[in-house]
């Protein structure tokens, strides 16, 4: 029986002729996403602005109303809640984000929290009052500001240690195509507005480590290749090695999507940030592997004999002694 290939083996796509044109828009998306950022802003969520949870659970039903739930609260003007799952099928944690001023005024918040308990036991008789907790806008402002830190740190240790792996040349490369990424991700959250979560920040760690393994994975077969081609022009050795990896690339990323779509399409409305920041960081991962890491080695001075080991002089004396003890 034989085998279904998704990309052929003499596959010679020449990405590296686009590589300006691509490189431009690029740079452009990280300059929009950036002033998109810097002017719409996020929705950051209850994690990083602070907020209520009340914590419910429905006494003899068999599951939440999750969606009766939110209009109900979305109609008292406090913004749209988060409303998840946990323990039993009838259990539900209500997270709703802190009114203005409320951090001055802490009555505004205790005050919300009576009107969102009342509506809701006048609408749902069996429901029971677990608890209710209190999450500091101070608190989850530094929070953000942490997770800010971690991921940048994140992304320069991962390009210090392929800097040590490949050469300086390869570690820049890569966090450029991260920052790309990131930058792209963050610029979706802004202009759609969607709510950023913690949620979110688990989501662009995964976008950075899907990333990375696909540029790692391009990186070894460039580094393979320069051994073996020693002649041969960069852009066409980059054009070889992406060719050459292309069908692990296509594979790996038809298998997230098959994954992730059913759950962006009939997945929970707590997962759907989640799930569409991840979709969308499987296509631009992809591409900055492709049109942002390998392109900016030839830009950044690789040569094809960088990885050619240097003789010393110890070694040139050895190979000139056999050279002369051939007959």
């Amino acid at each position: 029986m034989k085998l279904l290939k998704l990309v052929p083996d003499n596959t010679n796509i020449h990405f590296l002729r686009w590589r300006l044109p691509f490189y431009v828009v690029s740079v452009l998306l990280i300059l929009a996403s950036w002033g998109l950022v810097l002017t719409n802003g996020l929705n950051l969520g209850v994690d990083f602005v602070g907020g209520q949870m009340i914590r419910v659970t429905f006494v003899g039903e068999q599951a939440v109303p999750v969606a009766k739930m939110r209009s109900e609260i979305s109609a008292l003007g406090y913004g749209d809640p988060i409303i998840q799952g946990y323990g039993g099928s009838n259990e539900a944690a209500i997270r709703v984000k802190l009114p203005e001023g409320a951090d001055e005024k802490p009555d505004l918040a205790n005050t919300m929290t009576a009107k969102i308990v009342a509506t809701l036991k006048a609408a749902h008789p069996n429901i029971r009052i677990d608890g209710i907790d209190s999450v500091s806008g101070k608190v989850s402002s530094e929070l953000f500001s942490k997770g800010l830190m971690a991921l940048s740190f994140a992304m320069l240790a991962i390009s210090v240690y392929i800097w040590i792996r490949f050469e300086w040349q390869f570690g820049v490369g890569a966090l450029f195509a991260l920052f790309h990424d990131v930058s792209l991700t963050l610029g979706f959250f802004a202009i759609t507005h969607m709510e950023f979560d913690l949620n979110i920040v688990a989501a662009i760690l995964t976008i950075i480590g899907y990333s990375l393994n696909d540029t790692i994975v391009v990186y070894d077969r460039i580094r393979e290749n320069l051994k073996k081609y020693r002649k041969m022009p960069l852009p066409e050795l980059l054009d070889l090695s992406v060719n050459e990896t292309l069908a692990r690339t296509v594979m790996t990323s038809l298998t997230l999507l098959i994954a992730l779509i059913p759950l962006l399409i009939f997945g929970p409305a707590s997962l759907f940030g989640l799930a569409a920041a991840i979709t969308l960081g499987i296509f631009i991962g992809t591409y900055s592997s492709i049109y942002m890491a390998a392109p900016i080695l030839i830009w950044l001075g690789v040569k094809s004999d960088s990885f050619v080991p240097t003789e010393t002089a110890a070694d040139k004396q050895d190979r000139l002694a056999r050279e002369a003890s051939m007959p």
